[in-house]
Formats: structure tokens, C-alpha cells, sequence
């Protein structure tokens, strides 16, 4: 029997990630160990291609670390860079503890009214991000609709935006459904038979549920939480908008960096440093999905 050709089938793959990561990347890469220079591009070196190999061989000896150096000499990234992985543990923390009931919810439910429930899930797809995020602000404001209702029914205002809370709270909000899809695809999964030998086996359902269906649904937990964890850490539209001048996150740091201090290479710098954070948990999940598989 002829054996179908794997390779040919990796081309199209390979492409799109050589084009659209692969390329990026050495780019970013190669800004980050550029200089900040006044002039248009706002970096240097650049390759003199008039001058062949010599050239790039300039170029390539122009190139240095000075920028990481920097980094790790001002107390602002570092400060950025906690901030970002602290909110977005917390946030992915939360994310969990609400998700997972919701997603349990759903795969409990009748076929019919299990569809209705996921679609209500996906429902704030289908409005702009930014409207969203927009409609929080509206919200949470000073003169917003909170404090509006809280005054109404004789309650104190609160102070809730341009705080971290308010951040938390908005990353919450808007990455709620990449915890729950996961969730509900494992549990959904889940061999019911399980649960009833279990309990024939005289577990509680409680018992039963933390012996075998929680223990089950480890793997979407763990998808679910990188899902929302990783475009977390970056996030720049919710600190942005709803976080205060207090509150740091990389990808605030990166948009000033790259648009209002034209420092092209230390904003590069920190993207990359970022990205090498982020790779760390995909191994270590790719790493134990590899064991399970075997």
C-alpha cells in the first residue's frame, strides 16, 4: 500500500507560519537589537546593500544587546512586566472559578437547550471588541450606570475605574468565553458511565466529582487558562482604556515605546522578552499533552 506524503501536506502550514510568525519575529527580533537613532527609520544599523557583503557583515556587527541591558536597568519594565503576570494570573485565576460552573452547566443540559447555552457563549463575539470594552467604561465611570443604580437604590458610589479592579474586571469580562469553550468541549466528552460507576462504587456525587470528572477536565482547565493567559499578558485595549496611569501592563509599555517615544528597539526588546515568557507554559503544556498521548 502507498504511503501518503506527509511533506507535502506540511508545505502549506510551514508557509503561513514562515510568512506570518517566523518573519515577524526576526524582524522584531532585529529591531530589538538595533539602536535608537533621530532619524526615519527611527533605529539603526541598516544594511548598506550597495556595498554587498561587506555590508550585511557591518550590519551584522552593528547589531548589539544594549537595549536588554536597558531593560533590566529601569525599574519601569520590570514593574510592567510583574504587573502584566500578576493581573493576568489573577485574571485567568477568576476566569476558572467562574468558568468551570458555567461550562459543568452546559454539559449537564438537554441537547437542545445545551446548543442555545453555547450560543449565548459565543453571542458577545459578534459585537466589537472595543464597543465592549467601551460600554465598561460607561459603566464604571464616576457619573456611570453604577453608580447611577447604587445612588438610586440609597447606596454609596464607588470608584471603580482607572483602577486594577477595574482591568481585572474587564479581562474577565471580555475573555470568559475562551475559558469556557474548552472547558465544555472536555466535559462534554466525559463518559457518563463513569460517574454512575462511581457512585455504585459508593461515592457521593460530590465525591464522584472531584474523583473522576474533575479530575477529567484537567486538560481543558489547562487549554482554557492558556487560552486566556497568554493574550492577557499582552492586552493594551482594556489597561488602556480602563486601567489608570498606575496601572502597568507590557502592552502599554510597548504602545508608548513604539508610537509616543519612538523607541523602536526597547519596545521590540520587550515584545520579545514577553514572548520568551509566554513560550515557557505552552512547552511545559505541549510537554504533558505528549505523556497523555503516550
Amino acid at each position: 500500500m502507498r504511503r501518503p506524503r506527509t511533506g507535502l501536506a506540511a508545505i502549506l502550514p510551514g508557509l503561513w507560519l514562515a510568512i506570518f510568525f517566523a518573519f515577524p519575529f526576526l524582524l522584531v527580533a532585529r529591531l530589538s537589537a538595533s539602536d535608537s537613532a533621530l532619524s526615519i527609520p527611527p533605529y539603526a544599523p541598516r544594511i548598506d546593500w550597495s556595498q554587498g557583503v561587506a555590508g550585511v557583515r557591518a550590519f551584522l556587527a552593528a547589531l548589539d544587546g544594549e537595549t536588554y541591558v536597558r531593560l533590566t536597568q529601569d525599574s519601569l519594565y520590570l514593574d510592567a512586566y510583574l504587573s502584566s503576570l500578576r493581573l493576568a494570573g489573577l485574571a485567568a485565576g477568576v476566569l476558572l472559578l467562574i468558568g468551570y460552573p458555567i461550562a459543568y452547566g452546559i454539559a449537564r443540559c438537554p441537547p437542545r437547550l445545551r446548543q442555545a447555552l453555547v450560543m449565548a457563549v459565543i453571542l458577545p463575539f459578534w459585537t466589537s471588541f472595543l464597543i465592549r470594552i467601551y460600554a465598561w467604561v460607561a459603566i464604571l465611570k464616576p457619573a456611570g450606570v453604577l453608580n447611577a443604580a447604587l445612588g438610586a437604590v440609597g447606596l454609596p458610589t464607588v470608584d471603580i475605574l482607572n483602577t486594577e479592579a477595574a482591568v481585572l474586571l474587564g479581562l474577565v469580562y471580555a475573555y470568559l468565553p475562551f475559558m469556557v469553550l474548552p472547558l465544555y468541549a472536555v466535559l462534554d466528552r466525559q463518559d457518563e458511565s463513569l460517574i454512575e460507576a462511581a457512585q455504585d462504587l459508593g461515592c457521593t456525587p460530590l465525591q464522584a466529582f472531584w474523583r473522576v470528572t474533575f479530575p477529567l477536565s484537567l486538560r481543558g482547565a489547562a487549554a482554557g487558562a492558556l487560552l486566556c493567559f497568554i493574550p492577557m499578558a499582552g492586552e493594551f485595549v482594556i489597561p488602556d482604556l480602563m486601567g489608570g496611569s498606575e496601572t502597568l501592563m507590557l502592552g502599554r509599555v510597548i504602545w508608548t515605546e513604539f508610537f509616543a517615544n519612538r523607541d523602536w528597539p526597547a519596545a521590540s526588546a520587550v515584545a520579545i522578552v514577553l514572548l520568551a515568557t509566554l513560550v515557557v507554559p505552552i512547552l511545559l503544556f505541549e510537554r504533558e499533552q505528549a505523556k497523555v498521548a503516550r
